[in-house]
Order: structure tokens, then sequence, then C-alpha cells
């Protein structure tokens, strides 16, 4: 039923698209001089429109109609990677704020002396998962440090990841002798309910060792069922991964992912640029994108790759 809602969403926002073509063309046929402007606008809309619904066609995989769960990890870096992806979340935030998606932050781990270890995010809305993506790697960052006495250039890395929300636990199938489940008290801010209870989870995959913890909420049940959410989240992406490996390996193409390959640098110093180093696509309105202003990034990726 959920499907069949998607699909009628799609159905009429095509049908609603036609019509208004058919009322542009029928407003350029009655050849009104005092019409012009309204037909300008009218073609200027529709061809901003159809842009867009060429770049939605290229979002055509399993996943891509559905939400995402977002995680960004400090890297290598110290206090300026951490504060680096305490920026990325803002980054990232924002853009969300722009599409009118919606946001829940599931974990996040503060650093010691500025920005986050970690966060882990989901992102609701039509198409979630497909236009963010693009933004799966790892993101560079040069500026002259806040963080240093001598105000020296630092580079500093952040890990991106993005996951599908899986709702179909058929896919992915954990037997529950398979996992761990821990409580303990949460040492994030949210209150005195959340210091005092046992409100945190963190489940163990027995099998593979994956770890995902979960303490955002005052409640311990939709901790643990976040959690859960995050964990089918990451078995599909090694499920994935391994039989992308295969194919690779069968064609003699396999290329062992490295932490340092960064997909984007985003440069403050010495000069101001943000390029990325998949497409070579690049700006010098380095605060518009960090202000999440990305769109640009992640269609230049949509329209140069097959995925």
């Amino acid at each position: 039923m959920k499907r069949i809602a998607e699909l009628q969403n799609i159905v009429n926002e095509w049908g609603s698209i036609a019509t208004r073509i058919s009322d542009t063309l029928e407003l350029a046929q009655m050849e009104d001089d005092s019409f012009f402007e309204d037909l300008s606008r009218a073609a200027e809309e529709l061809e901003a429109l159809m842009q867009r619904k060429e770049l939605e066609v290229l979002l055509s995989g399993p996943y891509d109609r559905g939400n995402a769960i977002l995680a960004i990890h400090a890297g290598a870096g110290g206090t300026d990677s951490q504060d680096w992806a305490a920026m990325l979340e803002r980054m990232y935030l924002r853009w969300t704020e722009r599409r009118g998606y919606k946001t829940e932050i599931l974990d996040r781990t503060v650093g010691e002396e500025a920005g986050i270890k970690s966060v882990t995010i989901l992102v609701a809305g039509p198409l979630a998962y497909g236009y963010l993506y693009p933004e799966k790697g790892v993101h560079r960052l040069v500026r002259l440090s806040p963080f240093d006495a001598a105000h020296r250039r630092h580079t500093s890395f952040a890990l991106v990841e993005v996951l599908p929300e899986i709702e179909d636990t058929h896919e992915i199938d954990i037997p529950a002798d398979d996992v761990r489940i821990e409580v303990y008290k949460s040492s994030g801010a949210g209150g005195q309910n959340v210091q005092k209870n046992m409100t945190a989870v963190r489940i163990i995959h027995l099998p593979t060792g994956l770890v995902v913890t979960c303490q955002n909420e005052r409640s311990q049940t939709q901790n643990r069922e976040n959690a859960m959410k995050v964990l089918r989240a990451r078995l599909l992406e090694i499920k994935q991964n391994e039989q992308a490996d295969t194919i690779s390996e069968l064609r003699g193409e396999y290329t062992k992912a490295e932490w340092g390959s960064q997909i984007r640098s985003y440069v403050l110093h010495p000069y101001q640029m943000v390029k990325d180093h998949r497409t070579d696509h690049e700006t010098g309105s380095t605060q518009s994108v960090l202000d999440g202003d990305i769109d640009e990034f992640i269609e230049a990726y949509l329209r140069s790759t097959d995925r």
C-alpha cells in the first residue's frame, strides 16, 4: 500500500506538469502581447521544473526514494577534525532545511574540547537517500586552525556515511542470537531523565563485530528501535559491498578504498575553494557551501556517474 501511494503521487505530479504545459501552450497560441510576461514566467518555471525532474530520473536505485541515515565521524586531526565534523553536521542540517526534510538525531558524541566525535542523523523525506548518496566518503578541510596558538594551517578529515533506512526486515534478517544488547546511562545532554536512567542502548552484532549505539531519546525502547534501524542499514551496506567486490574481482578491477582518498576538499586558506575530486566541479563560494548550498555538487555527481 505504501508503494502504491508513492506511485500514485508520482503519477499525479506528472499529470499536474502535463496540465501546466498544456495551459502554457494555449496561452502561447493566443498570440496576445499582453500575456508575454505571464508566458515568459511560466516557461522559465517549467524549464526549471523539468531540469529537476530530469535529475530525479537518475535516482532509480532501490532505496533512492526513501529516507537516509547520515553519519559523520571525525578523523585524523584531533580537535580540528572534531570541529570539522561539527561544521559538516551544520552544513547538512542547513541543506535538509532547504529541502524541507525532517531530521532526527539518533546518536551524538561530543568532543572533549570542541566539535563532535560522531553523529548519526535520520533524514526523512522524498529522495533523501538518492540525493545524499553522493556525499558518502572522506571530506577534507584546509584552514588556519583556531585551536593552534601559532595559528598555523591544518588539514582535517571527516568521514561521511550515507545508509538507506531499511523498513523491510525480511531483506536483512537479524536473529536474536546474533546480537548482544547492553544498556547504560546516557552521557550526552538531554535533561535529568536521560542522565539518571539507563536509557542509552549499545547493540553488538556478534558475527561481524559491528557496534551501534543510540542515546539521544529518553526512552530505552525508542533508542533500541533506532539502533536496530542503523544496524540493519550497516548490514545491508556490507552485503552490497561484498557483492560489488565480487563483481569487481571477476572483472579484474578491484581497488581497495583507503581512508585518505577524499572525495571533496574545502580550502579556506590560502585561498577559498571547494572542489569535488570525482567530478572536478568547484566553486569559490566556500561560505555558501558550508551554509548548506551543496546541490550543485550533488547534481554534478549524479550526472557524471552510472549508479
